[in-house]
């Protein structure tokens, strides 16, 4: 490709990143799981303490001067069932005022008026079935998987739509109530408020008895199978994660924060699967989902985007360009902790022809050893979300309940990296000193 096509497409890439990055919902979308990150990883360290520390199997409640522990497991098990299973609540509040912030309507009540949309589209009755083979109905109760992740993506459409709703309402004047000037701000601003949110819940509420009455199947029954769990499945394969990995790695290079680029598509799947995972555990349940956050940082982010920790070792081990190893010295620190912008934009990565293969092939081919080693199961499957910025190898056996399995694998994931990385640094190494030597000709 020549220097001018390859600009022209830059250029598209650019245009193209900067319009999706500027999308409102995208922007609520992201600010939103940005937020939840806390309580995801409160539920996640809630379930380990649970299994690591109360349980008198496997936990330190075993031996016997420590039994008293087990007696404290349902305060790890509380919370780690209202963080994980409410996860759907958490997200349609915060992005209803997400939503809202970005229509300039300010405060949390709009997270309230989603929340109600939300748990009006939903059955307020649950179907239990005994051994027998019959059946109870139980009223006024609202079933697990409207509030757990597999709520998720009807949680959010219906957010958006009874946030804009609310706001279109809220600006017809007609819809205004007026109170005098001596009326407290804040009860006059309820009334203002007051016409809009029943009419928002009102007619959110219609659309879900609409939805039930001409087709049979409740809101929850259609989004889930038509939209979520095909997306679930796709992302849970291997050539899923690895296009999607391909995609922020091609933003990368031509400068573009790549992770922000799929953020919207990674974060609600990923994070959904790794608070199934963790209910699932904490259930004694078998754990299902091998791809999820965790699998995402521990095996083809070590280091920061593009596997980085692989190129760091591999400059300190055969580089000589005096710029390439003092970058990677002010680098190594924040890399270790997987942050790895000085290192993108310092060598550069970006733009650079001959780091940039190695940079976007890394993660695919590391991604590729972790599933394969976590299908087979010599790896655990992640059940712990562990933050970002955990350092390899404690990563892997934090997020893994102590799998020496799934820190093996990211051992050789590392190894595997460097080996990439060191025939594209000697090239750089190369080229280097032919550009010198023409230069002093």
């Amino acid at each position: 490709m020549s220097s001018g096509a390859f600009d022209k497409v830059v250029n598209v890439l650019n245009k193209v990143a900067e319009k999706v990055n500027s999308l409102k919902y995208i922007i609520a979308i992201k600010n939103t799981f940005a937020t939840l990150l806390p309580v995801i990883i409160t539920g996640a360290f809630a379930t380990l303490f649970s299994s690591v520390v109360f349980d008198a199997e496997n936990g330190l409640a075993q031996i016997s001067a420590l039994s008293f522990l087990e007696n404290l497991k349902p305060i790890s098990s509380t919370i780690s069932y209202f963080t994980l299973n409410f996860l759907t609540i958490y997200v349609v509040f915060l992005l209803g005022i997400e939503v809202a912030n970005l229509n300039n309507i300010k405060g949390v009540f709009p997270g309230i008026v989603a929340v109600m949309s939300y748990l009006t589209v939903n059955p307020t009755f649950f179907e239990l079935f005994q051994e027998d083979g019959t059946s109870i109905v139980v009223s006024n109760v609202l079933a697990r998987q409207y509030t757990d992740p597999k709520g998720l993506f009807l949680g959010m459409i219906v957010a958006v739509l009874a946030i804009e709703l609310y706001h279109w309402l809220s600006k017809r004047k007609k819809l205004q109530i007026k109170l005098p000037d001596s009326v407290p701000p804040k009860v006059a601003n309820s009334f203002t408020s007051l016409i809009p949110t029943i009419f928002t819940v009102a007619i959110v509420a219609t659309i879900g008895f609409s939805v039930k009455a001409l087709t049979g199947l409740y809101a929850f029954d259609i989004i889930y199978s038509v939209v979520q769990k095909p997306l679930e499945g796709l992302i849970q394969g291997l050539p899923g994660i690895l296009i999607l990995m391909l995609i922020a790695q091609v933003f990368w290079v031509i400068g573009i924060h790549g992770m922000q680029m799929v953020k919207p598509i990674r974060e609600p799947l990923l994070l959904s699967a790794i608070a199934v995972n963790t209910a699932a555990f904490e259930a004694g349940e078998a754990v299902p989902n091998i791809i999820n956050m965790p699998f995402w940082d521990i095996y083809m982010t070590f280091g920061g985007s593009g596997a980085t920790l692989g190129l760091l070792i591999a400059i300190f081990l055969v580089g000589k360009r005096q710029d390439y190893r003092q970058i990677a010295k002010l680098s190594f620190i924040p890399g270790i902790f997987n942050i790895n912008e000085p290192l993108i934009y310092g060598l550069p990565i970006m733009l650079n022809p001959i780091l940039a293969i190695p940079f976007i092939l890394t993660p695919l081919v590391t991604g590729t050893i972790g599933y394969i080693a976590t299908l087979i199961g010599f790896a655990g499957k992640a059940v712990v979300m562990v933050p970002w910025p955990v350092p390899a190898i404690l990563n892997s056996f934090i997020a893994t309940a102590g799998s020496i399995g799934a820190v093996i694998t990211q051992i050789i994931c590392i190894v595997v990296s460097v080996l990439i990385y060191i025939p594209f640094v000697k090239i750089a190494d190369r080229s280097y000193r032919a550009q010198n030597q023409t230069e002093a000709a």
